[in-house]
């Protein structure tokens, strides 16, 4: 008897230690954000200490991409650990946009069922998770952020909403209130911004003695352009959109350094992963965001649109102010999250991500990928290596070699053919393996994408004319 209660208590032992050895993981996640428009990518105007501070804790990634430049097809990568086109997944996110030759309809469009998100695997090796703020991944009851792997829910299931709490709910679709867990609906006491990390914080003064997983999705700087008076006062120099946009990032930034400097209070900064990163380029039009040096806006594939801020952070385990230079993506995030927490990647049989942390430690001096796709109907962008093919409906394909042209202004296409129609025939073969999308975009809104594409690929130094006097509203 004394055999059995002492192979208990070892047994009991070791689960606790080994619990304890496994990392925190918060992942904050902006929705709209521009390259340019932090201080750690170089901003003069925006003021982000907090992550500016994140940054230099661990890893900035120069090439960090994400698997498509809107934002429910990004997040369906990003949870998913793969290309969302191959589970068929829509190349738009918004019924309104959707084509009337489309059999679903707007309560269809989520993630299927049949997909295992990062909260489903981590649940695996023992997490408790939370997710917080924009789902975006299916308004439908079905799709709900609680039956897809999370433990605890505070945000809203559609793509944007007010950041002010609605004094009123006539009018206000399901999707766009506030809900706690679910069906729960109360509207926050604050501007969300706040309001969401200080759910985030709270569950970690909940969790703390055991290893949990956040995702904290905020819908800054989304539209609607909504600032506190005190974050636009400021920014006095700068007027209309560009001034909501510095005052919101300013919000967004105060949010992340209140969650990490609850980590720090509580002892769990040294092995916490954080990360943050973005769903999509700026879209330049809509929130005056900046994605200099890149060209391009949020839903094309020039890099302004698929290139976005990437930052890692593990102090116990990676290099503090440190920079990886090879590209990576968003659905990188799933394995290494999965392998920190002590999981075996070999058991992830269908995703496409990679775990990033023996490349970022140098035991692996490889690329994590050597090719990486995005894919919208018709349109569609392949990179191989260094190469960058871009592919259109409506004009010839256009070829860049990103280290020497990371504004995509030089079109080598005519000058290698042979390796336009290489990568076009292996870009072909790619979506030979692709589901048939289950929705499909309105023609008039490809024009949209294209314009805008054109629009804001303009040469460095016009760029930074353009954007040297205050974007007005």
């Amino acid at each position: 008897m004394k055999s059995l209660f002492y192979t208990l208590f070892l047994t009991c032992f070791f689960q606790v230690v080994s619990a304890q050895k496994q990392p925190n993981i918060i992942l904050l996640f902006a929705d709209d954000a521009g390259y340019a428009d932090f201080g750690f990518h170089g901003s003069k105007v925006m003021i982000t200490p907090n992550l500016d501070k994140l940054a230099k804790s661990g890893v900035r990634f120069q090439q960090g991409y994400v698997t498509d430049a809107t934002c429910g097809p990004s997040r369906a990568g990003l949870i998913t650990g793969k290309y969302q086109q191959r589970f068929g997944y829509g190349e738009i996110n918004v019924p309104g946009y959707m084509s009337e030759n489309s059999k679903f309809l707007g309560d269809d469009m989520g993630l299927p069922l049949d997909q295992v998100t990062m909260a489903d695997y981590l649940k695996k090796l023992g997490y408790t998770n939370a997710m917080y703020g924009k789902w975006h991944l299916g308004d439908a009851d079905r799709f709900h952020p609680l039956k897809r792997g999370f433990d605890e829910f505070y945000g809203f299931r559609g793509g944007a909403r007010s950041y002010f709490p609605y004094k009123d709910f006539k009018g206000i679709h399901d999707d766009n209130k506030m809900e706690r867990d679910f069906g729960h609906f109360e509207e926050p006491d604050g501007y969300v911004t706040d309001v969401l990390a200080d759910r985030a914080i709270n569950f970690i003064e909940r969790h703390q003695d055991k290893p949990f997983f956040i995702y904290l999705a905020f819908n800054a700087v989304h539209t609607p352009m909504e600032a506190t008076p005190e974050d636009l006062a400021k920014f006095p120099n700068l007027k209309g959109k560009r001034q909501e946009v510095a005052a919101m990032t300013l919000a967004l930034d105060r949010a992340c350094g209140n969650i990490m400097d609850k980590l720090k209070e509580l002892g769990l900064d040294e092995n916490t992963i954080v990360v943050f990163s973005n769903d999509n380029g700026g879209p330049t039009d809509k929130n005056a965001s900046i994605n200099l040096p890149l060209s391009g806006t949020k839903s094309n594939h020039l890099e302004g649109g698929i290139r976005v801020p990437y930052l890692i952070s593990w102090p116990k385990v990676l290099k503090k102010n440190s920079t990886y230079n090879f590209p990576v993506s968003t659905m990188d995030l799933l394995p290494t999250f999965y392998a920190a927490g002590g999981g075996n990647v070999a058991d992830l049989k269908d995703v496409d991500g990679v775990n990033l942390i023996p490349f970022v430690q140098g035991k692996n001096d490889e690329r994590p990928h050597e090719t990486l796709f995005w894919k919208k109907e018709t349109r569609a962008a392949f990179r191989e290596g260094d190469w960058k093919l871009i592919r259109f409906a409506d004009r010839p394909a256009e070829l860049y070699f990103v280290p020497e042209d990371t504004s995509e202004l030089n079109n080598l296409a005519s000058k290698y053919p042979s390796r336009v129609k290489d990568m076009y025939k292996k870009l072909y073969e790619w979506e030979l393996t692709l589901e048939r999308p289950m929705w499909m975009l309105k023609q008039e809104f490809e024009k949209y994408d294209n314009d805008r594409m054109d629009r804001y690929r303009t040469p460095e130094k016009v760029q930074i004319e353009m954007f040297s006097k205050p974007i007005k509203g």
